[in-house]
């Protein structure tokens, strides 16, 4: 699972390089996604990418994101930010869309576009929409192109006001799962901290890295607050335990790394903090309910 560099997008899929790419201004383009499908179409790998992409797609299709696999038919609306791998694949030669993709550092001063929850680990990347969301959305790729190709001065506000309205568009699509208005602003503060503290640990890209804190306590020692603290604070924001949000990130990647890896499950183990192989086993048991080798055997459903 290489990670895919914005340079080796250009190269791979249109031999041809912007001279924008380290510009402090950041990079965005958008595409129309028939000009990269078809039988000579190049698969795409699943990895992790160092820049954002929001795809509408037209045809049925599936999504192997992070340790999900989703199957879409009809139209819909793929989010993927570089946090976490993935992988699009067509099922049929009849696909149609558009994609658009840009670097955080084009949403610099502007908006902190990662904290969107549709760009966030445990967000929801994936909408089906209905045919009478097709067509707002159609739109705003469209205003893209035209914005795009044109001589106006401040084109790239508007294209980043336009990707914020496809963000906006998809969360309202679905119910917020958790309000923060009722909480502190301590709790929220040091949940925020955690969770940045957790999600700076994955992806596992080699079987050489390993997670450095796994336990309640670790990550405690290293927010400079008691466990009980983080654990009251987490409660209060998502509703679960410190060590039951910290098992379901670990579980996750578990999930992904047997999915979409060759390493032995010992690798898998010892990336993930587990010393004793059989932890790990017992662990993966007890949140999947299948044991490691039985969830690498079961076929994408």
């Amino acid at each position: 699972m290489q990670t895919e560099s914005i340079e080796d997008f250009y190269r791979s899929k249109l031999n041809w390089m912007p001279d924008n790419l380290k510009k402090e201004i950041g990079h965005f383009n958008v595409f129309r996604l028939d000009d990269f499908t078809g039988s000579q179409a190049k698969p795409m790998p699943y990895s992790r990418k160092d820049y954002f992409k929001v795809s509408f797609i037209i045809g049925r299709n599936r999504a192997h994101y992070a340790d999900k696999v989703v199957e879409n038919d009809g139209f819909t609306l793929l989010f993927a930010n570089p946090k976490i791998p993935y992988k699009w694949e067509p099922l049929d030669q009849a696909q149609s869309g558009y994609f658009c993709i840009f670097t955080e550092a084009f949403f610099s001063q502007f908006a902190s576009i990662k904290e969107y929850p549709v760009f966030q680990p445990g967000g929801n990347p994936i909408f089906q929409l209905t045919e009478e969301q097709v067509g707002p959305v159609r739109n705003i790729f469209l205003k893209m192109f035209e914005e795009i190709d044109s001589d106006y001065t401040y084109k790239y506000d508007v294209l980043r006001t336009l990707v914020l309205e496809i963000v906006h568009s998809a969360q309202k699509m679905q119910p917020a799962e958790i309000s923060l208005y009722g909480a502190s602003n301590a709790a929220t503060r040091i949940s925020s901290l955690f969770m940045e503290l957790l999600e700076r640990q994955f992806p596992i890209e080699s079987p050489r890295q390993q997670i450095a804190f796994r336990s309640p306590v670790a990550f405690a020692a290293q927010l400079s607050v008691h466990v009980n603290h983080l654990n009251r604070a987490l409660k209060e924001i998502t509703g679960k335990t410190t060590s039951q949000v910290i098992a379901e990130r670990v579980s996750q990647e578990a999930r992904a790394l047997l999915k979409h890896t060759n390493w032995n499950i010992g690798e898998i183990a010892w990336c993930l903090g587990f010393e004793e192989l059989s932890h790990f086993i017992n662990f993966f048991k007890k949140q999947v309910e299948v044991s490691p080798k039985s969830f690498r055997d079961l076929k994408p459903v």
